[in-house]
Protein backbone atom coordinates (compact mmCIF):
# COMPACT_ATOMS: atom_id res chain seq x y z
CA UNK A 1 0.00 0.00 0.00
CA UNK A 2 1.45 3.35 -1.06
CA UNK A 3 0.37 5.98 1.45
CA UNK A 4 1.50 9.45 0.47
CA UNK A 5 3.19 11.41 3.23
CA UNK A 6 4.36 15.01 3.47
CA UNK A 7 7.06 16.78 5.41
CA UNK A 8 6.12 20.04 7.10
CA UNK A 9 7.96 21.93 4.35
CA UNK A 10 6.13 20.09 1.57
CA UNK A 11 2.77 20.68 3.21
CA UNK A 12 3.55 24.36 3.79
CA UNK A 13 4.60 24.83 0.16
CA UNK A 14 1.58 22.94 -1.20
CA UNK A 15 -0.84 25.13 0.76
CA UNK A 16 1.17 28.37 0.51
CA UNK A 17 1.58 28.85 4.25
CA UNK A 18 4.56 28.80 6.58
CA UNK A 19 5.81 25.81 8.54
CA UNK A 20 5.41 28.02 11.60
CA UNK A 21 1.66 28.28 10.89
CA UNK A 22 1.42 24.50 10.67
CA UNK A 23 3.27 24.11 13.99
CA UNK A 24 0.89 26.67 15.53
CA UNK A 25 -2.16 24.69 14.39
CA UNK A 26 -0.53 21.60 15.85
CA UNK A 27 0.02 23.40 19.19
CA UNK A 28 -3.66 24.37 19.16
CA UNK A 29 -4.63 20.71 18.86
CA UNK A 30 -5.97 21.00 15.31
CA UNK A 31 -3.34 18.76 13.74
CA UNK A 32 -1.64 15.69 15.15
CA UNK A 33 1.09 14.48 12.80
CA UNK A 34 3.01 11.30 13.37
CA UNK A 35 6.67 11.52 14.31
CA UNK A 36 9.67 9.80 12.83
CA UNK A 37 12.41 10.79 15.22
CA UNK A 38 12.36 14.59 15.31
CA UNK A 39 10.50 14.90 12.00
CA UNK A 40 6.77 15.43 11.62
CA UNK A 41 5.08 13.18 9.07
CA UNK A 42 1.77 14.33 7.61
CA UNK A 43 -0.72 12.21 5.71
CA UNK A 44 -3.46 13.10 3.25
CA UNK A 45 -5.96 13.42 6.14
CA UNK A 46 -3.70 16.06 7.72
CA UNK A 47 -3.57 17.97 4.43
CA UNK A 48 -7.38 17.85 4.17
CA UNK A 49 -7.69 19.00 7.77
CA UNK A 50 -5.28 21.86 7.13
CA UNK A 51 -7.30 22.93 4.08
CA UNK A 52 -10.42 22.97 6.29
CA UNK A 53 -8.60 25.10 8.88
CA UNK A 54 -7.62 27.60 6.19
CA UNK A 55 -11.14 27.64 4.71
CA UNK A 56 -12.62 28.23 8.15
CA UNK A 57 -10.16 31.06 8.70
CA UNK A 58 -11.15 32.65 5.36
CA UNK A 59 -14.81 32.39 6.37
CA UNK A 60 -14.06 34.11 9.67
CA UNK A 61 -14.33 31.12 12.00
CA UNK A 62 -12.09 31.14 15.04
CA UNK A 63 -9.67 28.31 15.64
CA UNK A 64 -11.76 27.34 18.68
CA UNK A 65 -14.84 27.01 16.45
CA UNK A 66 -12.88 24.93 13.95
CA UNK A 67 -11.55 22.75 16.78
CA UNK A 68 -15.11 22.18 18.02
CA UNK A 69 -16.15 20.95 14.58
CA UNK A 70 -13.11 18.67 14.36
CA UNK A 71 -13.88 17.20 17.78
CA UNK A 72 -17.46 16.52 16.75
CA UNK A 73 -16.27 14.94 13.50
CA UNK A 74 -13.63 12.84 15.28
CA UNK A 75 -16.18 11.47 17.74
CA UNK A 76 -18.69 10.55 15.01
CA UNK A 77 -17.93 11.07 11.33
CA UNK A 78 -21.62 11.06 10.34
CA UNK A 79 -22.69 13.29 13.15
CA UNK A 80 -26.03 15.05 13.17
CA UNK A 81 -24.60 17.14 16.02
CA UNK A 82 -21.69 18.23 13.81
CA UNK A 83 -24.03 19.34 11.02
CA UNK A 84 -26.36 21.13 13.43
CA UNK A 85 -23.41 22.89 15.06
CA UNK A 86 -22.07 23.91 11.65
CA UNK A 87 -25.47 25.32 10.69
CA UNK A 88 -25.67 27.32 13.91
CA UNK A 89 -22.14 28.63 13.41
CA UNK A 90 -22.77 29.66 9.80
CA UNK A 91 -26.05 31.33 10.74
CA UNK A 92 -24.30 33.30 13.48
CA UNK A 93 -21.37 34.18 11.19
CA UNK A 94 -23.80 35.38 8.50
CA UNK A 95 -25.71 37.49 11.05
CA UNK A 96 -22.45 39.05 12.25
CA UNK A 97 -21.29 39.78 8.69
CA UNK A 98 -24.63 41.37 7.75
CA UNK A 99 -24.28 43.65 10.78
CA UNK A 100 -20.76 44.54 9.68
CA UNK A 101 -22.06 45.24 6.18
CA UNK A 102 -24.72 47.59 7.58
CA UNK A 103 -22.08 49.33 9.71
CA UNK A 104 -19.82 49.77 6.69
CA UNK A 105 -22.67 51.17 4.60
CA UNK A 106 -23.49 53.66 7.36
CA UNK A 107 -19.85 54.75 7.51
CA UNK A 108 -19.71 55.06 3.72
CA UNK A 109 -22.78 57.32 3.82
CA UNK A 110 -21.16 59.48 6.50
CA UNK A 111 -17.97 59.70 4.45
CA UNK A 112 -20.01 60.73 1.41
CA UNK A 113 -21.60 63.52 3.45
CA UNK A 114 -18.27 64.76 4.82
CA UNK A 115 -16.71 64.63 1.35
CA UNK A 116 -19.64 66.55 -0.14
CA UNK A 117 -19.47 69.27 2.54
CA UNK A 118 -15.70 69.62 2.08
CA UNK A 119 -16.11 70.01 -1.69
CA UNK A 120 -18.87 72.61 -1.21
CA UNK A 121 -16.77 74.59 1.26
CA UNK A 122 -13.70 74.41 -1.00
CA UNK A 123 -15.80 75.60 -3.95
CA UNK A 124 -17.15 78.48 -1.84
CA UNK A 125 -13.62 79.47 -0.79
CA UNK A 126 -12.36 79.30 -4.37
CA UNK A 127 -15.20 81.53 -5.68
CA UNK A 128 -16.00 84.17 -3.04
Amino acid sequence: MNTQTFSIGELAKALDITPRSIRFYEEQGLLNPERQGQNRVYFKKDKVRLKLILRGKRLGFSLAETKTLFELYDSNQNSKAQLETMLLMTTEKRRHMLQQLEDIQMLMNELDEVESRCKEELAALSHP
